[in-house]
């Protein structure tokens, strides 16, 4: 893609994570250059042009740290190092240098909670109960029956505590037990985990994802969490309980803010923190005057019903909880959550792409979204991942499927089979056949960035809500004189929009195609059923000078 590649705007300053916009790479399902059936570094780096076509600011990857892959990178043996199955230390730095040279900023994930049972650290703290490094962890005598010292959960169901039997104790680990849990309360944990921050910002990393943010810290007498009134049977056991005491504690903003403060020893580095909790919890995450996360994540579009009110319902809350001075963030899918078209449909992840890319806020996008990638069946046999093995049902697999780059052999993703199945649209579902098709999903997704690009309102202006009606949400973006108007029709059935008559309006783009420079008929715009229209505000002698929108 190399012919018409065009490099991405290279914000100045803080600004870049507020207008940019962000891109999730899972890598080892992005592109595999070695013929293993899984991505690694360098088919990453051989993506960037791709990436910059498409108009992205920031490359988010997913855990690359050397790992034994229990949870696939998310149970780290070395911080300092790249997985072999990735590549190595050379290739990471090869990788954020074509992707400065292309203006991409590159983000890292951080999983500061746990570690994996592998790591050097634990090796010493299970070796004896006076190590050293004994305190590193979390360790308790059983309880007074004789099981584990508490009543916590696994997040991946199960027990979250495992006896060793050496020493007589049990480890606590909130995920899958090859994942002991550190014990952030120690001062030596933290300043290790700091100085982990250094050595990948002195690589030139652009910033953080922090993995599960809010569990760093845990009740200090690890009291018991209470039963949770609300569980209603078939959801994960973690929800039998309400986790009061093993997550989301007051000393994990300390802890936040340290890290804050080390990526504020480095020029325009960004700190993003996982935290599944309600709003009035999350953007508790910003910190005391703002000294936490830059943007702590908000899933809660992954989590509302898909429907015009609740939407609107939701974008007003969130825009009225934040702290002043909080830069709002949304994001429609991610590595443990069903992809948004599996979630609405191919028809509604088009009016989905419009709604996160013009919501004020940095977007997140999630590989393979842009070409509608949705649920791709995973027959029992090819299973991956351990949360499924524990919960049935549960699994993350349909979500982590490789990228889909060209129709023939594994869809250009590898030479051999993939470490998981392709869409079994893989030959037209891909980005060779959608990326000069005019009404495609990706170009879709290509216009939107690029409107982004051209409108300061789109990109950094205030919110205004305007109506809802029935499955239409209508809001504005506002920058100076500059008025941009979306209107998005959630339901399938065709309906008028209004406009005020006295502005001249014209149509930037629909998600449908075509229709740049239509003006309204007698001060209402047609919706087709499952459509979204940006619309501006033209002065009446401006009226028809839209530019043109990318090919």
């Amino acid at each position: 893609m190399t012919d018409d590649a065009k490099p991405a705007t290279l914000l100045a300053g803080e600004l870049w994570w507020k207008a940019g916009v962000v891109y999730q790479v899972y890598p080892r399902s992005f592109q595999d250059t070695n013929g293993d059936g899984v991505g690694d570094l360098e088919g990453v780096a051989s993506r960037l042009d791709y990436l910059a076509w498409l108009g992205v600011d920031a490359v988010w990857l997913s855990p690359v740290c050397r790992s034994p892959m229990a949870d696939y990178g998310y149970d780290v043996s070395d911080y300092c190092d790249i997985d072999p199955l990735f590549g190595t230390l050379a290739d990471f730095d090869a990788l954020v240098a074509e992707a400065h040279r292309r203006r991409l900023r590159v983000i890292m994930d951080f999983v500061p909670n746990h570690t994996s049972e592998e790591h050097p650290w634990f090796r010493e703290a299970r070796a004896s109960r006076d190590n050293p490094k004994r305190d590193w962890y979390i360790w308790r005598d059983p309880g007074p029956d004789g099981g584990p010292p508490n009543n916590w959960i696994s997040n991946f169901g199960g027990p979250a505590w495992t006896l060793d039997p050496a020493t007589g104790q049990y480890y606590y680990h909130a995920f899958l037990r090859e994942q002991p849990d550190l014990n952030w309360r120690n001062p030596q944990v933290r300043a290790a985990m700091m100085d982990v921050l250094r050595f990948w910002l002195d690589r030139g990393v652009d910033g953080f994802r922090v993995d599960v943010i809010w569990h760093l810290m845990k009740d200090e007498g690890l009291r018991d969490n209470p039963i949770n009134p609300d569980y209603v049977a078939g959801e994960p056991e973690i929800n039998t309980l309400v986790q009061l005491h093993s997550a989301d504690q007051p000393e994990v903003m300390q802890v936040i803010a340290e890290m804050r403060a080390v990526l504020e020893e480095y020029e325009a580095r960004v700190l993003i923190g996982e935290i599944y909790l309600p709003l009035e919890r999350l953007v508790a995450y910003y910190g005391v005057d703002l000294s936490g996360a830059h943007l702590p994540f908000n899933f809660q579009l992954i989590q509302t019903p898909w429907h015009a009110e609740a939407v609107a319902r939701l974008i007003a809350e969130y825009e009225a909880a934040l702290p002043d001075g909080g830069w709002p963030n949304w994001v429609l899918g991610n590595h443990d959550q069903p992809r948004i078209a599996a979630r609405v449909g191919d028809a509604q992840a088009r009016v989905a792409a419009a709604l996160l890319l013009t919501l004020r806020g940095t977007p997140t996008l999630y590989y393979g979204d842009e070409i509608g990638l949705g649920r791709v069946p995973i027959p029992p046999e090819r299973v991956r991942d351990p949360w499924e093995h524990n919960e049935p049902g549960r699994g993350r697999d349909p979500e982590r499927t490789p990228m889909q780059w060209a129709p023939g052999l594994q869809a250009g993703f590898s030479t051999v089979e993939p470490w998981l199945p392709l869409d079994p649209q893989a030959q037209t579902r891909n980005v060779e056949c959608l990326r000069d098709d005019p009404v495609s999903i990706l170009t879709l997704y290509r216009r939107l960035i690029a409107l982004r690009r051209e409108y300061p309102a789109l990109s950094t202006g205030a919110y205004r809500a305007v109506s809802v009606s029935g499955e239409v949400l209508v809001y504005e973006r506002l920058h100076g004189d500059e008025v941009i108007r979306v209107a998005l029709n959630f339901g399938h059935e065709a309906c008028e929009v209004p406009v005020p008559a006295e502005a001249a309006w014209e149509v930037l783009l629909s998600s449908a195609g075509g229709r740049r420079g239509e003006a309204p008929d007698e001060g209402s715009f047609a919706l087709a059923g499952d459509e979204a229209l940006v619309l501006i505000r033209r002065a009446p002698e401006a009226k028809g000078r839209a530019r043109p929108l990318p090919a």
